[in-house]
């Protein structure tokens, strides 16, 4: 159970394989976004739709187009949902009351994946596979979009143009995401995750009792839960669940998944701004970052703090015995450093100071690597607002890859900074100062603050993991929570357009001796610092109050 050889051998696991795929990944995802060409089914899919596959979009249109779609689908899985409670078992359940399924609609298509719902007893297999597995290859494709819009509007000069939304949408659907997925899903149902769309079975036991096992459509469920930064569970345990995650190895290859996406996405930003030590540089900055965390959840994880965590070498409570606190760890590291929030273990349970990495992680920005896209846009974002510093450092008018920040850039990079920040704060003041809000704490006292900042924090970051003791199933919470998951996730996606327009506008400035170097090691280290610095002036006085007043009492 403790943080040593284990522990390196499945995060050399993780690096290995990470590094193996994430170049050529990487490399074929800006192929994917740069082609001139089109597929017949793609085709077909414009045609359906009306869209013209080859007429370009300003900011405006594309803003309008992401939200029209969004809109859309939260209808869409929201109808679903209230149907699906008229359905027979196993495919709908009664559970699910109608401010319940709008908190879900908002939480899936927004990519957030919180659950204030047990999945096994709520969801039935029409909901999770024709509706958040619908919204999974959606929500994270729309990501992937924004990102690809910033990258062309950073690389292309004096155009009102960022693209196609449409074109994005179904080249990161089609071509990206569902082959993966296809692929994951085969090996994960070799290693035994179940597949069916059957009942759930009732075997008698060996003390002629009887256990119900719950089934469902898991194996094709989980690739994108993991990969899209849904994170959503099949069942209430989540990837500690044996029919979601059986084994160690299992355990590996979805932290992988988590990963996969948003590092590869930083080396297709490279390509596509046409200077790949850019893509070096952010990779960098999400290894350190990601580096940091792992060390510092695995050492709070570790070290004994009562007589029980002495007595097994670890703070095993909550912890799943297939994966042993290093392997519960390192997949709490991953969830939370992406925008996955997917668990194998009860992330309430964690050591005070492990849990606060957790939160830390999501306070970020989710950068180190964030989401499907929105890690990237969130990493060059705080790249930006590092030149404008260093700028200030060396007189100079801050310029990007030739780009100047000048006031209209920097004023929407700073509203994107501020926004999760004013989000969280603001929602965990009005929670914790009404009763309801009180009644939904599992604890007092800090533990309980840190349940309702970790809720907060994580659905304005599009995460949704969760600290179980919050109980946030009530119809102020619903309503709550779902409008901090729509404000965290398309306020900064309109900053980032408009930002990325900004930039398309503008004529490529000469770099020259004197421009400050944007792939350097001091630029590395300035944008961690940054990160850093920006986060704890945002969040260190709630951290303060919660798990840091809870860690050294």
């Amino acid at each position: 159970m403790h943080w040593g050889t284990p522990s390196w051998l499945q995060l050399l696991a993780v690096v290995a394989i990470l590094g193996a795929l994430h170049v050529p990944l990487g490399n074929y995802m800006a192929r994917v976004y740069t082609s001139e060409s089109h597929w017949r089914v793609e085709r077909f899919i414009y045609r359906m739709a009306g869209v013209d596959p080859d007429h370009g979009q300003r900011w405006t249109w594309y803003v309008a187009s992401v939200l029209a779609f969004s809109a859309v689908s939260v209808l869409g899985l929201l109808a679903l949902l209230v149907i699906q409670t008229h359905l027979p078992q196993p495919w709908g359940h009664k559970g699910m009351t109608p401010l319940l399924a709008l908190n879900t609609a908002v939480s899936f298509v927004t990519n957030t994946s919180w659950q204030n719902y047990a999945g096994e007893s709520t969801l039935g297999h029409v909901g999770l596979a024709a509706g958040l597995g619908v919204q999974a290859f959606a929500s994270a494709a729309v990501g992937m979009a924004v990102a690809v819009a910033l990258s062309r509007g950073i690389a292309r000069r004096e155009t009102a143009e960022l693209g196609n939304f449409w074109v994005d949408l179904v080249r990161g659907t089609i071509r990206i995401l569902l082959p993966i997925a296809v692929v994951v899903a085969i090996v994960l149902t070799a290693l035994g995750v179940v597949e069916s769309f059957g009942a759930a079975r009732s075997p008698i036991t060996l003390t002629h009792g009887s256990q119900t096992l719950p089934t469902g459509p898991v194996a094709s469920w989980e690739p994108i839960k993991l990969m899209s930064g849904d994170g959503g569970g099949a069942f209430n345990a989540n990837s500690a669940h044996p029919y979601e995650n059986p084994t160690a190895l299992s355990n590996v290859i979805e932290i992988v998944v988590m990963l996969l996406i948003p590092a590869s996405l930083v080396r297709s930003y490279g390509i596509m701004v046409g200077d790949r030590r850019q893509g070096w540089a952010l990779l960098a900055v999400v290894v350190v970052l990601f580096g940091l965390g792992t060390a510092a959840v695995g050492m709070s994880e570790s070290i004994p703090h009562n007589t029980v965590a002495a007595a097994v070498g670890a703070s095993a409570e909550g912890t799943e015995v297939r994966f042993g606190v290093p392997g519960s760890a390192l997949f709490g590291q991953a969830a939370t450093a992406t925008a996955d929030g997917a668990a194998n273990s009860s992330y309430d349970s964690f050591a005070s100071l492990g849990g606060g990495v957790l939160m830390a992680n999501m306070m970020l920005g989710e950068v180190s690597p964030g989401g499907a896209g929105s890690g990237l846009y969130g990493l060059v974002i705080i790249a930006l607002l590092a030149v404008f510093l260093g700028g200030l450092m060396i007189g100079r008018t801050p310029e990007y890859l030739g780009k100047r920040l000048g006031s209209r850039e920097m004023k929407l990079v700073s509203l994107t900074v501020l926004t999760a920040p004013c989000a969280v704060l603001m929602g965990v003041a009005i929670a914790i100062a009404v009763p309801a809000g009180a009644k939904s704490m599992g604890n007092s006292g800090a533990h309980g603050l840190s349940e309702v900042l970790y809720a907060f924090t994580s659905c304005v970051a599009g995460n949704g993991s969760a600290f179980a003791g919050f109980s946030g199933n009530t119809p102020g919470f619903n309503l709550a929570l779902a409008l901090a998951m729509l404000v965290g996730r398309y306020l900064p996606m309109i900053f980032v357009l408009a930002l990325a327009a900004s930039f398309a506008a503008q004529r490529t400035r000469a770099i020259n001796p004197g421009t400050l170097g944007t792939h350097t090691v001091s630029f590395v280290g300035l944008i961690i610092g940054t990160v850093l610095i920006v986060v704890g002036l945002e969040y260190l006085p709630a951290l303060a109050l919660g798990p840091i007043a809870e860690g050294v009492s």
